[in-house]
């Protein structure tokens, strides 16, 4: 593992991957490379009955998770598992606020946009095909990278199987942490950003007035069930003011459900989550 540190510039590599993410060095080299070129891909040896590495990055919705994902990538020769259960459907793109393809910066990304927006995508489906993107990421020697933020599938993946994941790989687990008010500050400008975007245009035009049930797919996908009523009132003979304000309403309701309780998974198994200060420089670029 003293290659993994070797590559990070720290001034004193230590013995294994998990003692990376302690902050201080994490969110200092996080500054220095935010515009540096990909580094060359870290290629992995592992010696017989050595277990191969994966890195599993959490956080609440707005922490920088995807972001993180992709600089620890870049630096490390790696591959991101979305563990998302949003972006694992197709369509909806600015409403599950999905990695843009300049966002990726030419890091694989595997299991997004993977399954139909009406399909269920169980946790078991999860494990069984991020199991096998690791495997594959392995093979072409690069570092598995689990971000997103749906504990769940993580929980499944690490735990389910009989552990078989954790069988074969030793597993860093990082929470991205961040003051709640910052984080408060953070959502609702990117709610507003997404908006801008397009979330609501993106929302309209899949809407279905027959729809009256939001607990499946990629319809349950936050921003999709508070617009349903300003969108049925096109149809309802609602002048412009009223529908201002039911608009306005709905992206409030989206503000406040986008922000999360920030509490770290509570399985026995997940317990050793090293927490990293989402501070300023992080919070300059934003992230999922």
């Amino acid at each position: 593992m003293q290659a993994y540190m070797a590559v990070a510039a720290a001034p004193a590599p230590p013995a294994s991957l998990t003692l990376l993410p302690r902050t201080t060095t994490v969110i200092r080299d996080r500054e220095r490379f935010d515009a540096a070129v990909p580094v060359a891909p870290l290629v992995l040896r592992h010696g017989a009955g050595v277990k191969h590495k994966a890195v599993v990055v959490m956080g609440a919705t707005g922490t920088g998770k995807s972001r993180l994902a992709v600089d620890l990538a870049l630096r490390f020769g790696g591959e991101v598992i979305n563990s998302d259960k949003m972006q694992i459907h197709s369509g909806l793109d600015v409403v599950t606020n999905k990695v843009t393809e300049e966002e990726c910066a030419g890091v694989p990304h595997h299991l997004i946009s993977v399954a139909r927006p009406d399909d269920e995508f169980t946790a078991a489906d999860f494990r069984r095909e991020a199991a096998r993107a690791a495997a594959g990421a392995v093979e072409r020697g690069r570092l598995p990278i689990i971000a997103g933020g749906s504990n769940s599938y993580v929980e499944e993946l690490v735990e389910g199987d009989g552990r078989a994941f954790r069988e074969r790989y030793e597993c860093c687990f990082l929470w991205v942490d961040v003051d709640l008010e910052v984080l408060r500050g953070f959502v609702a400008r990117r709610v507003d950003e997404m908006c801008r975007r397009g979330l609501v245009r993106e929302v309209a035009a899949a809407f279905d007035p027959r729809r009256t049930d939001y607990s499946r797919g990629i319809w349950r996908a936050i921003g999709v069930p508070e617009l349903d009523a300003y969108l049925r009132s096109r149809g309802d003979g609602a002048d412009e003011e009223e529908r201002a304000r039911m608009l306005a309403a709905a992206v409030a309701e989206i503000k406040l459900n986008t922000f999360p309780a920030r509490v770290p998974p509570s399985t026995a198994r997940l317990r050793g989550l090293t927490r990293i200060g989402a501070g300023p420089p992080r919070r300059r670029h934003g992230g999922v």
